[in-house]
């Protein structure tokens, strides 16, 4: 009987360690140490990068802004050989579909044509327009609908 209790007790505990999420690595001195994301992937990108610019209102021409952070995703791009990319171009929910989704597809180009000009091969980086369909930010206004208008680049 005391070794089926142990038995169980022993089954408990290790299940209880493997529930446990690690959230930190330890040093050789034992120093917990926060684990960042790993280098080259999508967390990363969004992280240290940036992976989106925003756009103006019915304009797909680049802001200073935007210019920046591709700068930035070109040089990270350059680090992250093996990457590929996709930018996915997006518009707030004002318009018809058909022009959101051109317009998407214009703020999408803009964003490729830029990282291309910046050393990144075009084989690379591949766009799609999702127009007024994948919103970031909910609500009808123009804080909302500024966050909308942007492109998105995302590993692949």
């Amino acid at each position: 009987m005391n070794i089926k209790m142990l038995g169980a007790f022993a089954a408990v505990a290790l299940l209880a360690a493997c529930a446990t999420p690690e959230t930190a690595a330890t040093t050789g001195t034992g120093t917990a140490v926060s684990a960042g994301p790993v280098p080259g992937s999508q967390e990363d990108l969004v992280k240290n990068v940036g992976d989106r610019v925003f756009y103006d209102l019915n304009r797909s021409v680049l802001r200073t802004d935007g210019r920046t952070t591709l700068d930035h995703q070109a040089a990270w791009l350059g680090q992250y050989s093996q990457n590929n990319v996709q930018l996915a171009g997006n518009c707030d929910e004002r318009g018809t579909e058909e022009f959101n989704i051109a317009l998407g597809q214009r703020r999408a180009n803009a964003a490729r044509d830029y990282l291309v000009a910046k050393g990144v091969a075009g084989s690379r980086v591949t766009t799609i327009s999702y127009g007024k369909d994948r919103p970031t930010a909910l609500g009808s206004n123009e804080q909302a609908w500024a966050q909308n208008r942007n492109a998105i680049t995302s590993v692949r």
